[in-house]
């Protein structure tokens, strides 16, 4: 007896090897212990939330016993929150948003998909650089879209003519990550600029809208004080998403956001789409307690340095492991280069050595592997010499 739709079937066969490397982790962790095992597989922040965040839950907990004071609120949010978000992004990309024109969702997957939902036909294509977040396929498929990943140089950067290429009269929409997940490249003004050209052309051309959808949870993350352009402001077809998940160390309280650009005609339209989507996708509303939150803590991250200190760390055990790699100029990933074709073979060696790394195929990039900086920087100086038997193996 079949149980499964055929295509849910396919992901978990397709899941095989991220799944391996959970479980490999789980027992390697019981028969080392944990300190003795040196886990980059999973973006999962280790940070502890802001100390406001702590004094704000203990504020919440004190209204806990009015009425409705976790009931349920409007689809797009409370007008706290959509204020407070409109504060967030006019102080980090100097972007006028109005607050009626921001949706707080269940993270940044969340907003993904309630766009999605509300623009994407059957037979849609989403273009995609590459590398490229493992979820996006799922999430364009969830839609009857299909992903189309179009490679970039070989430094990450953006390959303006294989994006112009991509384009048919099917092409709806770019997901643009910047800081980017797995490579933490970010993209320049002037490659934006050029893709916003493009786009331009090709809604002349076929007569339809192609929006560029910028998904910015790692938009914190920048360690050498690079320009991270705010692309809502370059073209007019941009819904920023972003989330909490990284800079206030918050993933599961599943808090996000779409911002639709403030040059966009009819905007309305599009912003009562996505409010309906996102409550018909199963969302409702986000989490009450995480817009209660971001109203007290918009202003808050993280401490960025010790992060870059990670990243730092983990260049030199890459460095002096002879491991090639590109800086990363922001997120919290590592995109090293496999010293064999077949990076999983590398992934094997490394897993001997008690490392767990993620196959680069899995993000569109066959021989390269990612590693997550997001763990205790003594548990990235301990691996130094796994990874130098490693290659040594190899």
């Amino acid at each position: 007896m079949n149980l499964l739709s055929n295509e849910v079937k396919a992901f978990l066969g397709n899941s095989s090897m991220i799944r391996r490397m959970f479980e490999a982790g789980i027992e390697l962790k019981k028969q080392y212990g944990a300190e003795n095992v040196y886990d980059f597989s999973l973006g999962n922040p280790d940070l502890p939330p802001p100390v406001e965040i702590k004094t704000a839950m203990k504020e919440i907990s004190e209204d806990a016993d009015k009425m409705f004071a976790f009931g349920y609120m409007p689809n797009a949010g409370s007008v706290e929150c959509r204020a407070a978000l409109a504060k967030l992004l006019k102080k980090e990309q100097d972007l006028t948003v109005d607050p009626a024109d921001i949706i707080v969702t269940c993270g940044a997957a969340g907003g993904i998909n309630a766009f999605f939902r509300a623009v994407m036909e059957r037979g849609d294509e989403v273009i995609c650089p590459s590398p490229y977040f493992v979820e996006y396929g799922f999430y364009a498929g969830n839609y009857g879209g299909t992903l189309k990943p179009v490679p970039t140089n070989e430094d990450f950067s953006l390959n303006i003519a294989n994006i112009e290429a991509a384009i048919t009269e099917k092409t709806r929409a770019i997901i643009l990550n910047s800081p980017n997940n797995p490579t933490g490249k970010i993209y320049t003004a002037a490659e934006l600029a050029e893709v916003a050209a493009v786009l331009l052309a090709a809604r002349k051309k076929y007569g339809r809208m192609i929006y560029i959808v910028a998904d910015e949870p790692y938009r914190f993350l920048n360690f050498d004080n690079a320009e991270i352009p705010s692309i809502a402001k370059i073209y007019d077809g941009t819904v920023v998403i972003g989330s909490f998940s990284k800079n206030l160390s918050l993933p599961g309280e599943r808090l996000g956001y779409i911002a639709v650009s403030p040059m966009l005609e009819n905007k309305a339209e599009l912003i009562g789409a996505m409010t309906l989507t996102n409550r018909i996708l199963g969302f409702v509303n986000a989490p009450v307690v995480g817009q209660k939150l971001i109203e007290k803590c918009w202003d808050c991250q993280v401490e960025l340095d010790i992060y870059r200190r990670r990243r730092d760390a983990m260049a030199k055990v890459l460095t002096d492991a002879g491991i090639e790699f590109i800086m990363p100029g922001g997120a919290f990933y590592f995109f090293p280069k496999s010293p064999v074709a077949d990076e999983r073979i590398f992934i094997d060696a490394l897993l001997k050595e008690r490392v767990l790394a993620v196959p680069g195929r899995g993000f569109g990039a066959p021989g390269y592997f990612r590693l997550a900086f997001c763990v205790s920087e003594k548990n990235i100086t301990d691996s130094a010499e796994s990874f130098k038997r490693a290659m040594a193996a190899i």
